[in-house]
């Protein structure tokens, strides 16, 4: 059995998805982002960096509990895990990471930038700049998918990553009609059985952040301080 720490954010869907996927048991607990649940110090002993996901594997490595965040590395050791969803040939297995670490380090960041000065800051400059970074990675994903179904050729945990992400699609202004390449992979993802139990781990209703959660978590506030 896996605890899964889980709120309704793109990154915390990344690890429900994947879970569906493999078809491993697991418990969600949720980590209300909006009511600060994240600086609770029972959370804090799963993830110092107060941040979801975060997984507790109670049959973890040699049987033994083991505590893991940050997504990217929940979503390898999950796919190790089971044996699925990421290639174990060099060639192919490369090129699933590389995908994976063009979300992680590239998607990731940038809509989340772009989306808050859209929705919570007001500053002109850095609205442009993260839309056009936003703008520009979605054409990357176009020219990528030109020809194939899926970002590494076949379906893995690289194409689970970057899903989440696209759904914001709306949220940034941006129209996947434009991306026709992409919006066929968004349709594809969309309609997996796994995809659709993952969006509704929390229930009927939580498939999306609730529009107040948004605006709090889109306002600025002081962090409390660190947990000693």
């Amino acid at each position: 059995m896996i605890d899964l720490y889980f709120w309704t954010t793109p990154n915390g869907y990344k690890i429900s998805f994947l879970l569906e996927e493999l078809g491993l048991d697991y418990e969600v607990i949720a980590v209300d982002l909006g009511k600060r649940d994240q600086f609770e110090p029972e959370f804090l002993k799963v993830n110092p960096n107060n941040k979801i996901p975060a997984i507790l594997d109670h049959e973890g490595p040699e049987g033994s509990p083991y505590r893991l965040f940050e997504s990217g590395a929940i979503m390898i050791y999950l796919a190790e895990k089971v044996g699925r969803l990421l290639p174990s040939e060099p060639a192919k297995r490369h090129e699933v990471l590389q995908w994976l670490m063009f979300q992680m380090a590239g998607v990731g960041p940038m809509f989340g930038q772009a989306l808050h000065f859209r929705h919570g800051a007001g500053e002109e400059y850095a609205r442009e700049r993260y839309d056009k970074e936003a703008t520009r990675l979605f054409g990357v994903m176009e020219q990528a998918l030109e020809g194939r179904e899926h970002f590494a050729g076949a379906y893995s945990i690289a194409d689970i990553a970057i899903f989440p992400w696209v759904r914001l699609a709306r949220s940034l202004d941006i129209q996947l009609d434009g991306y026709p390449n992409l919006k066929g992979w968004y349709e594809r993802i969309v309609a997996r059985p796994a995809v659709k139990r993952g969006l509704a781990v929390l229930g009927p209703g939580w498939e999306e952040v609730p529009l107040e959660a948004k605006e709090r978590l889109f306002t600025r506030k002081e962090a409390p301080p660190l947990a000693a």
